[in-house]
This record gives structure tokens, C-alpha cells and sequence, in this order.
């Protein structure tokens, strides 16, 4: 794995160097100290020095701050002992709240004014060091030229790069602003400001150009490379043909998709003709995978968490051959100081206060093991084999490894006698576990990304541990689901499928469940698009859950601002009968029902975040969100 010591290998004066000519006004330097440009861009080593950088302006949204936010849908909520995470703020409809100026915690990794391409998680943000990304990409494809003393293969591993991140950073404002100016020259200093937003779709496009020329230019992985074999076996995170494939399908899917397709044509369906190219983009990325060209498949069921966390190796960063897209890890277990507590109930078997939980809602998209949802979990369901009195017993096994439900063994090793009946989890109405406030609202916990032993009897975030919490930005899997959505639209059937490639959307879908041992989509699904596209959306939801796609796929889909999407509910109910303490999905419940703890009031203008003031100031062609 690619430490972020590692990306500094090639040359470490030119991986600081900032922007040569915006610099030249404002700061004092040295003679001495001032690089020209032909010096720094002139032979690979120098200008990979520059490149990687980049790297470091990716944002770490699992570990920006001591506890983090990052799933703003209807999939989690936050206990009530605080109130300065962005979650509170979007379930209060300010969406304001992703800019600094609104956060005196400097808890977000949205907007961060102290950002800097440094090795401090806690400096990473989305919308300064995008903006310095997409300049310094720019005044690196600038000075191409000035690339003399390289091979063609060291010229295209350099241009590929700077391509990719300036598409990268364009895609990550579109999809929570809308379409912006596509900033792909350096702008100059003295230059009034004029650019027009483009249209989403505008936008998309020219990001698209660049993903397509990365991809061409890229290796599948950099350890098939000449160069990569000087730093073989710690390429991983260096941006790749598949990498660049991914993003420009996923690039063409939102830029299809009916929230984006309104906002460039007033239309609010797909746009089949984006969704065609998204799935021959998918198509492309999954036939290098599957034919061994690229390195990437789904890990075993057994090691899914790998995708998520590793414990017991100091700087083993999470991903294993599954994730497809990560930004660099810093810091060799600092997810124990505050990520990992998040999700336990304080102060039963953890520390800390800021809580995050999975809603009922959103935990009833975990169907049954043999494929079916479950459409009300007060009523009982022959065909599914769902049943009231026993909710836990039978679901797909993604619940049983993402969700603490009521009598889960929680701590593993030894307790003090006036604590042991806390180590099983009473998430029944009224059990110690249930705490609005530093324990659970909702009668579920979330594990998903750590491990059982992560509590303070266990020693589970000890420094003994090292438990390494980093969510990848992209992994197979994903591609696969957006696969069967793209293909599934292009083609008006979930029987879609891209000439020359081997799965159906369907068969993409089902190919993920299969690695959970899940059954296939059911035949009442396959009549119709719409009735398919439920299924889709309810794989995401599980499949992906809490990794911090939910918000974006709901506003995407058009159904963040409708019910019931913009409920959030607790589970109630009551043990009956002897409790089983070696297999809690056997364990009786009765008056088994959902509340509405939060209810969401949105309005059209919340399917896009509000811009800063201060940037729409500027000049009068950067116009303000709608309604904002």
C-alpha cells in the first residue's frame, strides 16, 4: 500500500513548489530561492515532484477532524449532545453550513480555511484545495512544453495526471453546485473575471475530455510501468486508466441523471444518450478487470471490512484490490482518537459524545437473504420469509456485517461485574444502549467500519490495535451498481448491456450480491425499467451504505426533498421470552414499530448547495444557486 510518505519520492523541493507565476506578485523571495521554470519542469523526476501535490489536495472526509460527517441523507443521524456537524445543519435545511464561516469547529472537510497540501488530515477541504488543484493542474499542462528530458511513456504519465485532477476537482463542484465555469487555463492575476457558469451538461462534457484523455494516456497500474518500478508494490494510489475510466463514467451518469438533466434541459428523466457513454465507459474499466489487465476485483465476503478499516498493521491503508480511487492516509492509527467512538454508545462501552446512527428507515433497505426487500417490517411475509416477531433472522448477510442490532455480543473479553449486562447490546425500547443524547436514537448501531472489539473493554482502540479507518472515494462494487443503472437506462431495460461486454445491468447487479451471498433480483422486478430501477436504488442504498453516496444519489434521483426520504425514524419494540445470547436473531420481540424522530423540510432549492456570497460577489456572471 502507498504510504503518503511514498508520493514524495521523486523529488521533495519540487513537490512543494507552488504556483510559479501567481506567486510572483505577492511574495518576497530570495534570489536564491526562486526555481524557473524551465528548471522545474525540465526531466521527470522534477516535474512528478510538482505533480504529487496534487495528491495531497484529494480531501480525507473519514478523518478530517477528531469525529466526522459525511452522510447527510436519510441513512444517518447524529445524537443530540452536539450540534456542529454538518449532518444537524442539512437536517435543519441550512445548507449554509458546509462553509466555514458557519462552522466554529472546523469540523468539516468541505471548506476549511486553514486547508494546505500538507501531511495534517485535518488541513484537507473540498473547496480551497479544489480550486488550487485545478490552477496547479493548469500551470502544469502549461509548461507541457518545457517536459524536454523525458520518454514518451514518462510525458504521458505526467500529462494524464495533471488531466485527471483537473477533471476530478470540476466533477466534485458539480455535483454539489451545479454547472461552473470549466477553469482549464491558468487564470491571470490581472484579468477581470467574466467566465460564465456553463449548463451542468456543458460542464460535464469538458470534463469528460479530460478523463478520456487521461485514460488514454494512463497504464492500468503504474507497477506495469517502466517508472512505476522504481517504487513497485506502492503504486496503488497513483491515478491510473482505471481510475480516470471510473470518473468519466460516473462523470456521464450524474451528468444523465434527473436532477442534473433539469438543470441543463428542464427535462427530468434520464438522459439515455449520457447514460450510453456513462456504460461503454463502466463497460471498458470492468472488461480490463475481469480479463486480469487491471488488478482490481471484489474482495471475499470474509474481507469486506478490508474495503473499510485493517487492524494490527501500522499504516496498512483500507482498500486491499477493491478500491478503485483513494487520496493518501496520514497518520497511523489517529481514526482511534475520535472515528471509531462515533459509533458506540457513550458512556456504556465507549467514550466521547458525538454519536452518528443508522436511521430505521434506511436499515429497513436490508432486505432478506434470499433477495427480496422487505416492504413493512410490522407485517409478516410469506414469500420473503420476513417475519415481526423475529426482524433480524434471515436478512441479507450485509446486515448482520454493517448493523448492530438488540442482544449483539459488543464486548468480547472481560467486564466489571456492575457493567456485564452491557456486554450485549439493549437496543430494545428503553435498554441502556438507547440514549438520545450519547447512545443510540434509533435502536441500531453502525459497524461498519470498525471492528466489534472497538470499545474501551476490548482495548479495541488502543495504540495495540493500530485500527486504520479510510473509506475509498471509489470501489468496484460501485462501478457495477452504476453500471446496471447506466446500461439499464441507455438501453430502456434491465436487460441493457453495451455490445462487446459480457454482463446485463441486471447481471451487474446480481454479480455484486452474489459476492454477499444475497439472492438475484427477483422476476417481479424485471417486468418493467421502473420497477428494476427500485431494486438498483435500494442496492445502492445497502451495498454502499453510509460510505457518503446516499445524499448525492437522492438529490441526483430527484427525492430529497419527498417522503419518505425525508423522514428519519427510530425502531421501538419489546423482548419477550428467554434471550439467546449465541444467536441474538433468535430472540422474540413484540409491538414492533417505527416513529418519526426527524422530519426533513426541504424545497426545491436544497438540491444544490448555496454557493459563498463573497465568490458570487465577485462578478455578475457567477450567479447564485436558485432560492439561495
Amino acid at each position: 500500500m502507498l504510504k503518503p510518505r511514498v508520493l514524495l519520492t521523486w523529488s521533495l523541493v519540487m513537490g512543494v513548489l507552488l504556483s510559479l507565476a501567481s506567486c510572483e506578485d505577492y511574495l518576497d523571495k530570495t534570489d536564491e530561492s526562486i526555481i524557473s521554470p524551465d528548471e522545474a519542469f525540465k526531466n521527470f523526476t522534477n516535474f512528478q515532484g510538482y505533480t504529487e501535490e496534487l495528491y495531497h489536495c484529494i480531501p480525507d472526509f473519514t478523518n478530517a477532524y477528531w469525529t466526522n460527517s459525511w452522510n447527510w441523507g436519510d441513512d444517518e443521524i447524529q445524537s443530540t449532545a452536539r450540534d456542529f456537524h454538518l449532518i444537524v445543519k442539512i437536517d435543519n435545511g441550512n445548507f449554509w453550513g458546509w462553509q466555514s464561516q458557519f462552522d466554529g469547529w472546523g469540523a468539516g472537510w468541505m471548506d476549511n480555511p486553514n486547508a494546505t497540501a500538507n501531511d495534517d488530515r485535518f488541513t484537507k477541504d473540498l473547496w480551497n484545495m479544489g480550486w488550487y488543484g485545478i490552477r496547479k493542474a493548469n500551470i502544469g499542462l502549461e509548461n507541457f512544453d518545457k517536459l524536454t528530458d523525458a520518454t514518451p511513456e514518462q510525458k504521458n504519465l505526467i500529462k494524464g495526471q495533471l488531466l485527471f485532477f483537473r477533471g476530478w476537482f470540476h466533477f466534485q463542484f458539480m455535483q454539489y453546485f451545479g454547472g461552473l465555469p470549466y477553469i482549464d487555463y491558468v487564470l491571470p492575476s490581472d484579468e477581470k473575471l467574466t467566465l460564465p457558469r456553463l449548463s451542468y451538461r456543458e460542464c460535464a462534457e469538458r470534463a469528460a475530455q479530460d478523463f478520456r484523455e487521461a485514460a488514454d494516456l494512463l497504464p492500468v497500474h503504474w507497477d506495469n510501468t517502466a517508472v512505476g518500478r522504481n517504487t513497485l508494490g506502492k503504486n496503488d494510489l497513483r491515478i491510473n486508466k482505471i481510475m480516470a475510466l471510473g470518473y468519466l463514467g460516473k462523470n456521464y451518469l450524474w451528468a444523465g441523471s434527473p436532477l442534473m438533466n433539469q438543470e441543463s434541459t428542464g427535462n427530468r428523466s434520464y438522459d439515455p444518450e449520457l447514460c450510453r457513454k456513462a456504460a461503454e465507459a463502466f463497460a471498458e474499466l470492468l472488461a480490463l478487470c475481469e480479463s486480469g489487465d487491471a488488478p482490481y476485483r471484489l474482495l471475499p465476503f470474509d474481507d469486506y471490512h478490508e474495503n473499510f478499516y485493517t487492524t494490527g498493521q501500522n499504516w496498512q491503508i483500507p482498500g486491499g484490490s477493491e478500491a478503485i480511487f483513494r487520496g493518501p492516509y496520514y497518520g497511523a492509527n489517529g481514526s482511534n482518537w475520535g472515528t471509531s467512538k462515533q459509533y458506540q454508545p457513550a458512556p456504556v462501552i465507549a467514550d466521547g459524545d458525538v454519536k452518528f446512527l443508522p436511521t430505521a428507515n434506511y436499515v429497513d433497505f436490508y432486505g432478506m437473504a434470499n433477495g427480496l426487500p422487505i416492504a413493512d417490517i410490522t407485517q409478516a411475509d410469506a414469500e420473503s420469509g420476513y417475519d415481526p416477531e423475529y426482524p433480524w433472522r434471515g436478512r441479507d448477510p450485509r446486515f448482520y456485517h454493517d448493523i448492530v442490532f438488540d442482544g449483539v455480543k459488543c464486548v468480547q473479553g472481560s467486564m466489571p461485574a456492575d457493567v456485564a449486562q452491557d456486554r450485549y447490546a439493549n437496543l430494545y425500547t428503553g435498554g441502556s444502549y438507547r440514549n438520545i443524547g450519547t447512545g443510540s436514537r434509533t435502536g441500531y448501531l453502525l459497524y461498519k467500519f470498525i471492528p466489534i472489539t472497538a470499545n474501551k473493554y476490548d482495548d479495541g482502540y488502543g495504540w495495540g490495535n493500530n485500527l486504520n479507518i479510510h473509506i475509498p472515494w471509489m470501489r468496484l462494487s460501485d462501478v457495477y451498481l452504476m453500471y446496471a443503472e447506466a446500461a439499464a437506462q441507455a438501453f430502456n431495460a434491465p436487460t441493457g448491456q453495451v455490445s462487446g461486454y459480457g454482463k446485463t445491468a441486471v447481471d451487474a447487479l446480481n454479480f455484486v450480491r452474489d459476492r454477499a451471498g444475497v439472492g438475484h433480483v427477483a422476476d417481479l422486478f424485471l417486468g418493467s425499467l421502473e420497477a428494476f430501477m427500485g431494486e438498483v436504488r435500494r442496492e445502492r442504498a445497502v451495498e454502499l451504505a453510509f460510505e457518503g453516496h446516499r445524499f448525492n444519489d437522492l438529490r441526483r434521483w430527484m427525492l430529497l426533498i419527498d417522503q419518505p426520504y425525508t423522514l428519519k425514524k427510530s425502531v421501538e419494540f419489546d423482548r419477550v421470552g428467554e434471550f439467546n445470547a449465541e444467536d441474538p436473531t433468535q430472540n422474540r420481540v413484540v409491538n414492533l414499530r417505527e416513529v418519526v424522530i426527524l422530519e426533513r423540510n426541504f424545497s426545491s432549492k436544497h438540491y444544490w448547495l448555496p454557493l459563498k456570497n463573497d465568490d458570487v460577489n465577485i462578478y455578475a456572471e457567477f450567479k447564485q444557486n436558485p432560492g439561495w
